[in-house]
């Protein structure tokens, strides 16, 4: 007969594996290469998943089943079934897989990220190194993290975790002590590739926001202002005085150019209009910028991403601050669907 719990914090995590380690599933990937003779060489890759839903779609890393030409899922009941890509989202490294299966385990529910505090105890379920269903704990070491995606756009408002996550945990759920999804298992900071104490996860509301639109549509729309930008600093602002451009500033966002029909374009913002050699590049100078997007600072291109990402939509209007030629003014854009 098992012991007692130790203490009530024993207890939780024990109930937290026994509520949601039934849902965490481990995906694996095929791909093909080939050898000198053109025979067909199948690699084999894997990670972690959890159910979504109870009509079998599973959520997991897009960089688990990026370029996979083969997918399968095993439950924790030991079931393989194959599986099908239903939508991917590079930007946000989230994807939405789904199987056929009867009887599935209990999904387990999101909880709300905007709510964490750091120094909350948090479980991680996965399937690092191939080993199924291991918990780890730890505590949020950080909130508010800014990663980059599979496409090297960011991920921003991440989970920092010091709970053990090793290769294999991508895409696992990171819980809160009430066995709720709080994030997605990501990426790791190690020099080795194993664990070092730092682990990211995509938060629970991105989620929330974006498997929505990876089931209905397949795809993410993304917000879009329809910019080629360049962050400035101090360095480049000195470069650019001294190629001639008046009042650069050492912060903000310098529109290089807009996009033709694109929304900064039909709301005004303007460009760079001339083109000035600075070392290798020829860069277009004189262009509007940005400071603020709805009285948000906008101190670099990452700033601008992040709060398009977390704050906005397709369609919405945002209110944009520029400067031009040394004054400030605010341009009304309604933000278009990012091209693919």
């Amino acid at each position: 007969m098992p012991e007692e719990p130790a203490n009530a914090l024993e207890a939780q995590v024990e109930e937290v594996y026994d509520q949601a380690g039934s849902a965490v599933v481990n995906v694996t990937s095929v791909t093909y290469a080939y050898d000198f003779f053109f025979n067909p060489v199948p690699q084999e890759g894997s990670g972690s998943g959890f159910v979504y839903d109870s009509e079998g779609h599973i959520v997991t890393n897009y960089h688990v089943i990026e370029d996979a030409e083969e997918l399968s899922v095993t439950l924790a009941d030991g079931q393989n079934y194959s599986a099908e890509v239903v939508g991917e989202d590079p930007t946000n490294d989230l994807a939405v897989i789904h199987i056929d299966a009867e009887n599935l385990p209990e999904p387990v529910s999101l909880g709300d990220s905007d709510i964490l505090r750091v120094g909350q105890f948090v479980v991680a379920i996965g399937n690092p190194f191939g080993l199924e269903r291991t918990l780890t704990a730890g505590v949020i070491s950080s909130l508010g993290r800014v990663i980059r995606g599979p496409d090297n756009r960011f991920i921003g408002e991440v989970i920092q975790t010091d709970a053990a996550i090793n290769p294999g945990n991508s895409g696992g759920p990171l819980l809160d002590l009430k066995g709720r999804v709080i994030g997605v298992n990501s990426q790791i900071v190690s020099p080795s590739q194993a664990n070092a104490g730092v682990g990211f996860a995509v938060p629970s509301n991105t989620v929330r926001r974006v498997v929505p639109e990876l089931i209905a549509r397949g795809r993410y729309p993304h917000p879009w202002l329809g910019i080629e930008p360049i962050s400035l600093t101090a360095e480049r602002a000195r470069a650019f005085r001294q190629a001639g451009m008046e009042g650069v500033l050492e912060s903000g966002v310098l529109v290089l150019q807009v996009v033709r029909g694109g929304p900064a374009q039909e709301a005004g913002i303007r460009g760079g209009s001339r083109l000035v050699q600075i070392g290798r590049y020829r860069i277009p100078l004189g262009g509007d910028i940005i400071t603020a997007i709805d009285g948000e600072p906008i101190a670099d291109y990452q700033d601008l991403t992040v709060y398009l990402e977390t704050e906005t939509q397709v369609e919405d209007t945002v209110d944009v601050t520029v400067i031009r030629n040394g004054e400030e003014q605010t341009i009304e854009v309604t933000l278009e669907e990012r091209p693919s």
